[in-house]
């Protein structure tokens, strides 16, 4: 029954960090965030991220990608996929290259400091989601280039990570079984191109005849969880997997009814606990010491993503204040640079000295993106 405890803890303190955030004028998510920090390590102790919490944080992400997939609009990804192309390389490019080169300049190993480029060329997605619901902009040219560049470099990091951990660790085993993780990623992309173009539909109507209670809405959660564990099962992020489901979802007639219905299961309960999530294992007992390096690196990070989605829009005609607005989409590292991070750590790519750093310059980012992102976004829509 402790977790009930704990439960109930997030609950009620991201409720009232998430009202006098909008009161203030800022992302609910920032409330949120803070909290995590409060009751985890660095603050009172109250919450540790446990199997319940992080499995809560878990579903808490792939409900809030789905409903980003429900929410977009098809036509606008597909005449936004060019820019969000070209966001996600440039997107890549400037923080490996600049990560790499910082990295070593402090001192780090060599091959630690690529895959702290790696780590920051990361995006995460979900916190620039939220900023885009609240705002009503997840539907313009900018968040459908958010959202297109963000799929797009989770597929490209995913790659690369796979590619260079095999040759860093000098592990064979890895590197011969890259051909078959590609060969599984294609047909799963592939079983996304039926869903969407068939299954989702179909499936739909034929949960409209069940009996059951709510078929409706357990039928799409059933597509969401079920494409979120695929996606894992062949190597890439649970969330991308989610994303298309609901992509899927937001093609049939039924889009309005499963929006409402999941927005409530997962606000009510899981979201927040994403959230609270990213900020139970920061610690600040290292702050002093690496303070130069931490404020260094998290700078370069944020000027990194925002200058390659800068040129990258540029170069696709965007405005120059649209071109900061995706480029500021793009700064949030959140989970996926953790799990980024988690996987060097246990490689022994990244050393103990410096994994609390790296996880703090994750946070901060991520706590500096809503902020960014509102601003641009009311210089374009405001």
């Amino acid at each position: 029954m402790e977790f009930i405890g704990i439960l109930t803890l997030i609950l009620f303190t991201t409720t009232i960090a998430g009202h006098f955030s909008r009161r203030m004028g800022i992302p609910s998510v920032i409330g949120q965030l803070l909290v995590g920090i409060l009751l985890g390590n660095a603050g009172l102790r109250f919450v540790h991220p446990d199997i319940l919490v992080s499995d809560f944080s878990e579903i808490g992400v792939i409900i809030l990608m789905f409903l980003a997939g429900i929410e977009s609009n098809l036509k606008l990804l597909r005449k936004y996929l060019r820019p969000s192309l070209y966001v996600a390389v440039l997107g890549i490019i400037f923080p490996v290259a600049l990560g790499t080169i910082s990295g070593y300049g402090f001192g780090v190993a060599l091959d630690e400091s690529f895959f702290l480029g790696l780590i920051l060329a990361a995006t995460s997605v979900s916190i620039s989601v939220e900023v885009l619901k609240e705002l009503r902009a997840i539907n313009t040219k900018e968040g459908s280039t958010i959202l297109g560049a963000s799929v797009a470099d989770d597929l490209l990091v995913i790659l690369i990570v796979s590619l260079s951990m095999s040759m860093l660790t000098g592990e064979p085993t890895a590197s011969s079984k890259l051909p078959l993780i590609l060969v599984e990623q294609v047909l799963y992309f592939c079983v996304i191109f039926f869903l969407v173009r068939w299954g989702a539909p179909y499936l739909m109507q034929l949960s409209n005849k069940l009996l059951a209670e709510s078929s409706v809405i357990i039928v799409s959660l059933i597509i969401c969880l079920g494409m979120s564990y695929l996606a894992d099962l062949v190597s890439l992020s649970s969330v991308v997997g989610a994303f298309f489901a609901g992509v899927a979802i937001g093609q049939t007639k039924v889009r309005q009814e499963v929006q409402l219905n999941v927005e409530a299961i997962g606000y009510a309960v899981f979201i927040p606990v994403f959230f609270v999530n990213i900020g139970l294992e920061v610690s600040f007992t290292r702050l002093v010491p690496q303070g130069f390096f931490i404020l260094a690196l998290t700078i370069l990070a944020i000027a990194s993503k925002l200058l390659g989605g800068f040129i990258g829009s540029r170069l696709s005609g965007f405005s120059k204040s649209s071109s900061l607005m995706v480029g500021s989409g793009m700064v949030s590292r959140g989970e996926m640079a953790l799990i980024i991070l988690q996987l060097g750590y246990q490689a022994e790519l990244v050393r103990q000295d410096y994994y609390s750093a790296f996880i703090l310059i994750i946070l901060f980012t991520t706590l500096a993106s809503p902020f960014l992102l509102k601003y641009f976004t009311q210089r374009v829509h405001g």
